[in-house]
Formats: C-alpha cells, structure tokens, sequence
C-alpha cells in the first residue's frame, strides 16, 4: 500500500509555479503599479493609433492635380486660433489655429520614442561598464568608475545641457544627449550585482568547466541583474521624457512644427495666462506620463525583490 502511494507521488510531482506568474501575483496587489501600468498601456495605445485618433487633414484639388495630405498636428487655420475647447476641437486650438489635441496625441509618439531609444543608449553602454568595472575589478573598476564619478558630478539636465548645446538642436541629438547623461545610473546598478554574483557558486562551477568570461558575463551574469535593470529602465523612461521635454522648453531639443509637449509648452508660456490650454493639456500629458512610469517603476521594484517573497 505504501508502495502505491510512493510511486503515485514520484510520478505526479507537484508542478512548479511560473516565476512570471509569481511576480505578477505580488505586482498586481498594488494598486499604484496598476494605476501606473494603466497609464503607461493607454500611452502606447495612443502612439500606435496617434493616425487613427486624430488622423490627417484631406485637402482636395481639382484638376489632375493630386489631394494635399496635412498631419492634423501641423494643419494651420488662422481663422480659428486660440479657440477654447469645444465638441469639434476637444483641447482648443494654438496660435496657429492648430488643433492642440492632435499636436498631444502625436506627441505621444515623440516622447515614447524619445524614452525608449534613450534608455536603450543609456541601457547599452551603462551594462558594459558596469559589467566590466565589476567583473574585472582592479585598474579597469578604478578607471571607468572614476569616470563615472564625474559625469556624476554634474547633474544629468546640466550635462543634457551641455551636449545638446554643442551638438544643436534636433531630436536625434536630443537622444544622444539626455542618453549619456543617463549612463552612470546604469552603470552603477550593474556594477553593484555584479560584485554580488561574480563570486557565488553557479559562476565558479561555470569557470571550471572553461566557460570564457565573455560567456560568463552573458549568459550567467547579466541574466542575474535584469531585476534591478529592468527597474532602472522604467525609472529612467520618465527622467529621459522629462529632461527631453526641458530641452525642448529652453529650445534646445525638437524643434517646431514637430508636436513635442515640451516644446508645445514653449511655444504658449507667454500666452498662457489668458489662454490657458496651451499650457495645460500638455503639461497634463508630461504629469501623467511621468506618474504612469514612476507608479510601474515603484511596482516593479516590489514585485522583483525576491525579499518580499511570501
């Protein structure tokens, strides 16, 4: 009887959970991280369909002549500048007589654009050093975090700053520059696991078989540190739309008639008082996005610590 119920244990062994599915029970039990994911699905759905939700003005020509296709974002009808919303335009209309909630809802293509390639320069070059600085150690640990210290030094806008200054205004250049100066949170973060994992077991078995550093540091390393990576990145989303959105305040980043919501902000600073939704349906649309982030960024954060395992 015994040896029934050994072998009907052994040959139904009790499945495993997911290590996905455990990290979206404890994320879930958030409800900020919900608000933010929320947030954060309706911003991208929003970019996707940006075409769809405000799409294209048709001009029609007669003749052979073929139709004039304008973004809605960009189309100009000085006969109605500065119109307060209302039910055919939602957020009112700029100086220009453009649609403000068109130039928004493009806008959200920018700024994710903007965040996901910065994080992604920042991302690549942060996990090298930091990879190297901490699996290596010695001069090469000594010389990158020294440099690293004085791009610290100087706040990231500042050094934002100064890059976009010397390389000009534009968008790529907008991403260069808030993406170096987002480089030393990156590769701090990764400096830091690796010190911790370099030495366990797992890698000492793996070295002992002849697996190359390269390989090390690939496939057993880096792996190790996506937890906290994966935080920084979403963290970093919000500090790369934000400091984006300043340089384009000051007139340093993307530059009009592209709809940026910093640079719509620019545009209206000096009208604001007496047409208030130049102003403030962008600035929503920064304050929002920048919640939405945090609020995932916080949740994520929770849910990837394996010290708040139950």
């Amino acid at each position: 009887m015994s040896e029934g119920v050994i072998s009907t244990t052994s040959a139904n062994p009790p499945k495993k959970k997911s290590q996905f599915l455990e990290i979206w029970r404890r994320f879930k039990k958030s409800r900020t991280a919900i608000v933010g994911l929320f947030l954060i699905l309706v911003l991208v759905l929003t970019a996707i369909f940006a075409d769809v939700i405000a799409p294209p003005v048709v001009i029609e020509l007669s003749g052979d002549r073929a139709d004039i296709v304008i973004p809605l974002a960009e189309f100009q009808d000085l006969t109605n500048d500065r119109a307060f919303p209302s039910a055919e335009h939602w957020f009112g209309t700029d100086s220009l007589g453009r649609d403000i909630f068109a130039r928004v809802v493009h806008g959200t293509r920018i700024s994710l654009m903007v965040g996901v390639i910065v994080v992604g320069i920042a991302a690549f070059v942060g996990i090298t050093l930091g990879a190297i600085a901490g699996f290596y150690g010695g001069v090469y640990d000594n010389i990158l975090m020294r440099l690293i210290d004085i791009m610290l030094a100087i706040p990231n806008i500042l050094l934002a700053i100064s890059i976009a200054a010397a390389l000009g205004p534009g968008l790529v250049n907008v991403m260069i520059a808030v993406g170096i100066g987002s480089i030393p949170g990156f590769a701090r973060i990764v400096r830091g696991s690796v010190l911790t994992i370099k030495d366990q077991e797992f890698i000492e078995a793996a070295r002992s078989i002849g697996a190359s550093d390269f390989r090390l540091i690939m496939r057993h390393i880096i792996p190790n540190c996506m937890a906290p990576i994966i935080v920084n990145s979403t963290m970093g989303m919000a500090n790369a739309i934000l400091n984006a959105a300043g340089l384009s305040f000051i007139g340093l980043g993307i530059q009009p008639p592209t709809p940026e919501w910093g640079a719509m902000l620019s545009e209206g600073r000096q009208i604001m008082i007496e047409f208030w939704p130049v102003a403030v349906f962008p600035g929503m649309a920064i304050a929002l996005t920048i919640l939405g982030f945090n609020l995932l960024g916080d949740g994520l954060r929770d849910a990837l610590d394996p010290r708040l395992k139950r």
